[in-house]
């Protein structure tokens, strides 16, 4: 039985709440996080608040290499372990009324409101306070600008609703901030400087040192008023503009805040307080100007990318919620950025890259943007060519293993069966490549940058593989699947799996472009890959006709979850590490990934007899395992199950379905709701450079639409209780097929629901 806890009203458009929640305020923050893909921050309140909290603010791209915990060391093992850190709290502000402090921890508010709009990118909340016989009424509004990345707005407005306030506010540039996961209550910045120029105050500040030769971040952050101060003060990781305003009953004051953020990443520590200056010039200081064109261009983005769903507000809201959330994350711009699994709303995980881009992210940035922007993805990774080598010869091995964990591409995971044994990821590298190739049919980055990447990469795979002569088999030992409940384990049928493919797929686009690369690939080498391809050892029970996870998983004791107790769930909360490695759980799709993965080279009876055998077996404890189950779920025509698992990945957080989204949100298995639609409700597929779709409608649906581009088109999808619609909006006439059927797109075609 599912678990939900749900802090929010629902509304299609809004994430929004009359209540403070005072026992649950981290999950509030997670949930009305904000960011534009260069900064980000948790829903922290401006004001004091001296409650249990996470106050985070998070700048792309800064991150730190901070001593890892462990107690032991191996060969071959992570020198750090990379992080995401803290940063500069630019939207903090001291306040006063009649020199008692707003702190909502302590003190009881009326009509709290805080609403995160989705649609216009604004977070906003309003209470009143009463002190004695004075009542003020607060409204915050910021955004942060997906149009000119450096600027943060915020505005505070305090209207006197009874009696006489004289209202104090103290606005800060406070950089006195902390990781939650620091080792030892490390201090990752120190004071470089500050300034004072035209009303404006800047305040510079550089990560520490550190003993790797990692580069020191410089940070500039700065900010402006509408309204003169009384005094600026500095102190070396803070800078402070003082206001105080004397209102009446009625009267009301609007406090507007501009900061503007700028890196090392881009500018040069010398030249960052002159380009702010400048960027204050060039920007402006109208906030009704700024905000405007800031909203303009969420609407654009929604314009592509809004899924349209009709009968179920829950879902339509899951739906934005996960998009919107991504696009704060990232949108492409920059080729040196990729999205973490946290994104700009937490610490956990690092939040540094994963393989959850190439393996989830992908598909709907091919779908939902311009395909440069999933290329700067796949030049996010041969741009770490080097550095992957360098891991794999960490290991003694040959080629390229990608990190399962990074900032710069060197592996900075610090869990040695995730470091050493969880080596599938280099599969989901590749695959990538292949998915983008596949989706738009350009083969210009696979023949080029892609078969560097590619060659490199099987070579890993063919130097990790072993060979048994007893079985005149080769075999992958001593690995962790995508099942990460199971550490260490022989034969992984998914990792057996994608190696195989890698190899397969990049010695035949060798022999494609074998006079149009700048790769070589010896005839010894080829021989070799061929061998190991038909050579591979893969795990099959016959009789239950299934792929084996792994080569002893069979010998476990069997049970599904339904037969566990509700207490014991989730188990990586209520369980050892001994017990959960013990048992036949799955966190998450292992072989299910592999033939969601490679869905056309399995028969239906095949995916069937896999689904039901691996899927009551598996506690969802991973955000990435509801959307692969829907997806295989809704090809089955196991409807039900598809929109059990869409609900799940749609509102894993929004309704915290893992009990941790006060860690932060899952912004890459966000992508899993969009998957769950567009792949598993719509059954939109694309192998072998073909498009095809075999929709369904949920039954408590009354339709659903998207838009995807793909190849130079933009198609417009409905589905309802009776018909499936095609509009082509953009491009050439298009074939595809639809239930098997061929049809040609022109401009519209509808077809009856099967």
């Amino acid at each position: 039985m599912k678990s939900i806890q749900r802090l929010f009203e629902i509304d299609p458009w809004k994430i929004k709440t009359h209540q403070l929640d005072k026992e649950n305020r981290r999950l509030q923050e997670s949930l009305t996080s904000i960011g534009n893909g260069y900064m980000g921050m948790r829903g922290n309140f401006e004001e004091s608040y001296s409650g249990d909290h996470h106050l985070g603010t998070y700048l792309a791209g800064v991150w730190f290499p901070d001593k890892t915990r462990v107690g032991w060391w191996k060969n071959g093992y992570p020198e750090y372990f990379g992080k995401v850190i803290n940063a500069v709290n630019f939207t903090a502000m001291s306040i006063f009324v009649n020199e008692q402090e707003i702190d909502l921890a302590k003190m009881d508010v009326q009509d709290f409101y805080l609403e995160l709009d989705m649609e216009k990118g604004l977070l906003t909340r309003k209470f009143t306070v009463t002190i004695g016989e004075t009542s003020v009424a607060f409204t915050f509004e910021r955004f942060l600008s997906v149009v000119k990345k450096e600027l943060a707005m915020i505005q505070m407005k305090a209207k006197v609703l009874a009696g006489q306030a004289k209202i104090e506010v103290i606005s800060k540039l406070d950089n006195n901030i902390q990781n939650e996961d620091s080792n030892y209550d490390e201090m990752f910045w120190q004071a470089i400087a500050t300034h004072e120029a035209d009303g404006r105050s800047f305040l510079t500040t550089q990560t520490v040192a550190n003993d790797f030769g990692i580069e020191q971040f410089t940070i500039t952050a700065s900010m402006a008023h509408n309204l003169p101060s009384d005094k600026t003060t500095s102190e070396p990781l803070c800078m402070s503009q003082h206001f105080t305003f004397d209102l009446k009953t009625n009267e009301q004051v609007t406090l507007e805040k501009q900061v503007l953020i700028v890196t090392s990443r881009d500018t040069k520590a010398a030249q960052q307080v002159p380009f702010a200056q400048q960027l204050f010039n060039d920007f402006g200081a109208d906030y009704a100007q700024l905000k405007a064109e800031h909203v303009r261009a969420w609407q654009k983005r929604w314009e592509l990318a809004d899924v349209l769903i009709e009968g179920d507000d829950a879902a339509q809201q899951g739906i934005r919620f996960n998009l919107f959330q991504l696009f704060a994350t990232y949108y492409g711009e920059d080729e040196r950025l990729n999205i973490g699994p946290k994104g700009f709303t937490g610490e956990k995980y690092g939040g540094a890259t994963y393989w959850d881009t190439e393996a989830y992210a992908v598909p709907l940035y091919l779908a939902l943007a311009k395909p440069e922007v999933t290329k700067n993805l796949l030049k996010y990774r041969h741009n770490q060519l080097p550095q992957a080598q360098h891991n794999a010869r960490q290991q003694g091995l040959k080629g390229a293993l990608y990190p399962m964990v990074t900032f710069t591409g060197v592996e900075c995971h610090n869990e040695w069966e995730i470091t050493f044994e969880e080596i599938h990821r280099n599969g989901a590298i590749a695959y990538a490549i292949y998915n983008y190739t596949n989706y738009t049919g350009d083969d210009r980055y696979l023949k080029q940058e892609g078969l560097e990447v590619l060659v490199e990469i099987a070579r890993f795979w063919a130097d990790r593989v072993h060979f048994s002569k007893r079985t005149n088999k080769y075999m992958i030992h001593g690995v962790t699947g995508p099942n990460e409940y199971e550490n260490n384990v022989n034969n992984n049928w998914y990792t057996n799996t994608v190696a195989t493919w890698v190899l397969r797929y990049t010695l035949e686009n060798y022999l494609n472009y074998e006079n149009e690369t700048s790769v070589t690939i010896s005839a010894e080498e080829q021989a070799h890959w061929q061998e190991i391809i038909e050579k591979m050892y893969f795990p099959v029970d016959q009789e239950l006709g299934v792929f084996v996870q792994h080569d002893t998983f069979l010998d476990k004791e069997l049970m599904s979850v339904a037969e566990l107790d509700p207490i014991h769930l989730p188990l990586n909360q209520k369980w050892s590490w001994d017990h959960i490695l013990r048992s036949c759980f799955i966190k998450q799709a292992d072989v299910l990934q592999g033939i969601y993965f490679f869905g056309d080279q399995f028969t239906l009876e095949e995916k069937r007899a896999n689904f039901e055998f691996y899927e009551p077996m598996t506690v969802h404890e991973s955000s990435l395992s509801p959307s692969i189950h829907a997806i295989l779920a809704a090809e089955l025509g196991l409807e039900e199950k598809a929109l059990e698992m869409y609900e799940r990945t749609a509102r894993l957080d929004l309704d915290n379905y893992n009990n941790d989204t006060e860690d932060g949100l899952h912004i890459t298995s966000m992508t899993g709701s969009w998957l769950a639609i567009v792949q598993g409700f719509a059954q939109m597929k694309t192998f072998g450079n073909e498009l095809s779709f075999a929709p369904f409608l949920p039954k408590a649906w009354r339709s659903y639409a998207f838009h995807i581009n793909y190849r130079g088109r933009l198609i417009f999808v409905t589905v309802n209780a009776e018909t499936v619609n095609f509009r082509l909006l953009e491009g050439e006439p298009l074939r595809f097929n639809v239930y098997e059927e061929q049809i040609t797109l022109n401009e519209t075609c509808s077809l009856p629901l099967a």
